[in-house]
């Protein structure tokens, strides 16, 4: 799966206060990137992240009345205790090392209901043996207090809930140090308060082979320098690295997280996503792209700063000659859609603050991608209109309903609101990384496609209800409309044929 960037070449309550941390904070994981809130330039309030990584909640000094309680000094007493008792069993873990056997796939297996708690100092450690922490399919598991650490698990696959089973809730835990994902996710899972830290590929894979995944919560987190392997450079183009990748997931809330440092993209929903919010979150200095919402539906994204993202991606794209305008919030394939049921009907992008990021929002639709094209790197995936991959082909996909419906569309995009920095001397680049963008490619693929020419870069520009309005433009902004060799000043934006930003101002700065 993963981007086709371009065919020229290529909800539950919130944590209590105690849990977030105000302006100032740190991560011990990383000191480049600092909490603090926009800072005043942008004219923005001050931010309150999760502020876990350095000062985690400590779990409980005694075991609770009636838990299982599991001693460090004996190897695989966890597991063995597990095995041994009734579901909806209470374990405490000792302070201190606790292992299992040496064999790769020895594991915990829970049962439905089990609750295992870390006491101060707890640590689940793999020992780059095992590949799996926490397996199997009980619904209902809680994971609270403790860290889990050194197991090294295959490309795609997780530690902690490695079968995704559905109901799990991680709370303050400290999932790092890894290989693959530190944690892969079900059903109706919550993930509050937790430390996922330098992981080999992800921090959280939210994908269920063959299954949706439903009512997901990602809340209070800090999701800090993943993808350790630097997956993309061994299989470039795999689209399989980030902070958290979702796949096939509808409805979730993520908010309140800070996510930053990672080697790739922060947050990447990737194949028939559905019903997001992405709120209050601090999003910064990740390596590729702060958010990227791809081949999905029907999102709001709301009240995030987003600062000092895609510098090294975007920056290794422009001296590399590639004129394609990448973002840091890049929509690809994406947007509304009011037959597909959602909180909302569209995807609406307001109240953000983004701050020296390289470059700004991308909208962007490939028009050789769509559902049984051979050029569809979302494999076998169709759109969430078409059940029958196969009736997307010739004659049938030229008329309607197939026409519109075989292709993910970028659609009913609504941004306002919204306050755009850029000061070129911070981000310390020249050109391309100043771009506002709607755009696609020129159709040539397959054969029988009938979205070859500028069908698709006329429809995404002026014809599918794509929309900035009302927003703030601070710095030497220049936005592309139709295909990257149109660049437009803000005049041209505003005015005929695009008539964007209505009601929006737009003010360059010194230093640009």
């Amino acid at each position: 799966m993963g981007i086709k960037r371009r065919n020229w070449a290529l909800a539950a309550a919130p944590l209590a206060l105690a849990l977030l941390a105000t302006t100032g904070c740190t991560s011990t994981a990383d000191a480049r990137a600092e909490p603090t809130g926009a800072p005043s330039m942008s004219g923005a309030p001050s931010t309150s992240v999760a502020r876990v990584c350095a000062k985690p909640a400590a779990g409980p000094a005694k075991a609770p009345a009636g838990a299982v309680t599991v001693d460090p000094a004996v190897v695989g007493d966890l597991a063995a205790k597990t095995k041994s008792s009734p579901p909806n069993t209470t374990f405490w873990l000792r302070p201190g090392k606790h292992r299992l056997d040496p064999d790769r796939y020895a594991q915990v297996i829970p049962k439905k209901g089990n609750r295992y708690l870390g006491a101060p100092d707890a640590v689940l450690d793999g020992r780059k043996k095992n590949q799996y922490a926490f397996g199997g399919t009980a619904a209902d598991v809680t994971v609270r207090h403790l860290t889990v650490q050194g197991f090294v698990p295959p490309h795609n696959e997780g530690v902690v809930n490695h079968d995704s089973a559905d109901g799990w809730v991680i709370e303050h835990a400290t999932i790092q140090n890894n290989s693959g994902a530190g944690l892969m996710a079900g059903a109706r899972q919550q993930v509050r308060a937790s430390c996922l830290r330098g992981n080999g590929q992800y921090g959280l894979n939210a994908y269920k082979s063959g299954d949706t995944i439903t009512d997901l919560v990602v809340e209070g987190n800090e999701i800090v320098g993943n993808n350790t392997d630097d997956w993309e450079r061994r299989r470039e183009g795999c689209g399989c690295t980030g902070g958290i990748k979702f796949w096939a997931v509808n409805g979730a809330d993520v908010r309140g997280n800070w996510v930053h440092d990672n080697r790739g993209t922060g947050l990447w929903a990737d194949t028939n996503n559905n019903d997001f919010r992405i709120e209050n979150n601090v999003i910064e200095a990740n390596d590729g792209a702060a958010l990227i919402y791809e081949t999905s539906y029907n999102a709001v994204i709301r009240k995030n700063t987003i600062r000092r993202n895609n510098w090294v991606e975007g920056r290794r794209a422009a001296d590399g000659g590639d004129n394609f305008p990448y973002a840091t919030v890049y929509l690809s394939e994406s947007g509304g859609e009011p037959r597909i049921r959602a909180r909302t009907d569209k995807i609406e992008i307001y109240r953000n603050v983004l701050e020296n990021n390289w470059s700004g929002i991308t909208l962007w639709e490939n028009a050789d991608r769509f559902c049984n094209s051979p050029a569809n790197t979302s494999s076998g995936d169709c759109t969430l209109l078409v059940k029958n991959t196969a009736r997307c082909a010739q004659p049938a996909i030229a008329t309607a309903p197939l026409y519109a419906d075989c292709r993910w569309k970028t659609q009913r995009v609504d941004i306002h609101d919204n306050r755009f920095v850029l000061d070129k001397s911070v981000v310390d680049c020249t050109a391309k990384c100043d771009r506002m963008a709607v755009l696609a490619n020129y159709g040539t693929y397959p054969r029988w496609s009938p979205y070859k020419g500028e069908r698709v870069a006329e429809a995404i520009t002026r014809k599918q209800h794509n929309r900035w309005h009302d927003n703030v433009y601070l710095g030497p902004w220049k936005f592309v409309a139709h295909d990257p060799s149109r660049v437009l000043d803000f005049g041209q934006w505003q005015g005929t044929p695009y008539q964007q930003d209505a009601g929006s101002t737009f003010r360059a700065r010194d230093g640009g």
